[in-house]
């Protein structure tokens, strides 16, 4: 696959190798049938990162070939959003033709949104001046007067100069309600927005009916505490980066939900709170112990989910897993597996082409 060529014509094929990988990986533990998410074929990223290449007097974004390391020019990107590749070429024009813009520019980062918001991030090799700003303002002013509702971030070594904001707000279609979303950039957000409303959708499906409390770990900016909120009576969820976690609670805010509470800390540190083994300032005000949590919602990282959790998340009766990485949410099972037994098994292609997969499962105490 090259950058500007998609082999859309093979994306069945290569779902339906995911499908039967995920279906042979999951074997051991009795799962039901996987339930499919496509993607779209094309423009399904929001973000997208590029390297600036400086050829004498042209300009212009290359990616690097994972295999053979060689440098390929990028004069449109099919993978990300329709947004982006339309900034793309105005965007280098402007800053070609700017001295103060391009004098040692290494990357731009693009944040696009479905709401038609967009950040360009702008990645220097030297120091931002009071010049860099007063043309990077004209630059913005310029891209907003041809439509473009963007943002300019400028970034060097230890500097960080927002012109305007470092957020965009994106707006999600989620189960007949919208939802919005502030995504701060340089944080993490899902990459594909299709695919993320399906997941949405999924795990509400999957948490219909619930009783009780949600316990949620690894919230990041609310994505899928908010969305779940209507299924339970309150949400407690933990996250321990602050960009996200102010990000969350503007959200909370902006959706009007009033029964989800975020908590600023590591999962680890949190099921250690749970467990009696410390007291953490971050919890006073908190009564733990008037959650009636009966399902547990956690997306961890690649590494999947560390010994102590595992133990913690085998004390709820329902628990609904997200993974990026279904060889560590294997390995997780094999432990859950003794108490808890799959009802639910999703594959969202989030990552099409790729080898990648994101997938679901929903866990429920087998009956003694």
């Amino acid at each position: 696959m090259t950058p500007e060529k998609l082999p859309i014509e093979h994306y069945d094929d290569q779902l339906a190798e995911k499908t039967a990988r995920l279906t042979a990986l999951m074997s051991p533990f009795n799962a039901p049938e996987v339930e499919v998410f496509r993607s779209p074929i094309s423009h399904y990223r929001m973000r997208a990162e590029f390297r600036v290449w400086h050829d004498e007097g042209d300009l212009y974004h290359i990616m690097f070939d994972q295999q053979t390391k060689a440098r390929i020019r990028v004069d449109q990107f099919p993978a990300a959003s329709e947004l982006i590749n339309r900034l793309m070429p105005v965007l280098l024009a402007a800053i070609k033709a700017e001295p103060a813009l391009r004098h040692k520019l290494f990357q731009i980062d693009y944040l696009s949104t479905r709401s038609g918001k967009i950040i360009a991030s702008l990645l220097y090799h030297r120091k931002l001046d009071d010049l860099w700003q007063q043309a990077a303002t004209a630059l913005r002013d310029g891209l907003r007067r041809d439509g473009f509702d963007v943002q300019l971030i400028g970034r060097a070594a230890k500097t960080k100069i927002m012109l305007d904001q470092d957020y965009v707000d994106e707006v999600l279609p989620v189960a007949g309600r919208e939802m919005t979303y502030r995504q701060v950039e340089n944080s993490f957000t899902q990459p594909n927005a299709a695919v993320n409303i399906k997941m949405l959708e999924w795990a509400l499906d999957a948490t219909a009916g619930s009783q009780g409390d949600l316990l949620e770990l690894y919230c990041g900016n609310g994505n899928f505490s908010l969305a779940l909120a209507r299924n339970f009576n309150r949400v407690l969820a933990t996250e321990i980066a602050k960009p996200s976690v102010a990000a969350a609670q503007f959200n909370i805010a902006a959706n009007q939900i009033d029964n989800v509470q975020i908590i600023r800390m590591a999962a680890e540190d949190f099921t250690q709170a749970m467990n009696g083994v410390r007291e953490f300032r971050r919890l006073q005000g908190i009564d733990l112990g008037s959650y009636q949590c009966e399902t547990i919602f956690v997306d961890p990282p690649r590494s999947g989910l560390d010994d102590d959790t595992v133990k913690l998340v085998q004390g709820y009766p329902r628990i609904l897993y997200i993974s990026c990485n279904p060889d560590t949410l294997c390995a997780n099972l094999q432990t859950l597996q003794q108490t808890h037994r799959i009802s639910r098994l999703a594959l969202f292609d989030q990552f099409p082409y790729t080898h990648h997969m994101e997938c679901g499962v929903l866990l429920e105490r087998i009956s003694a």
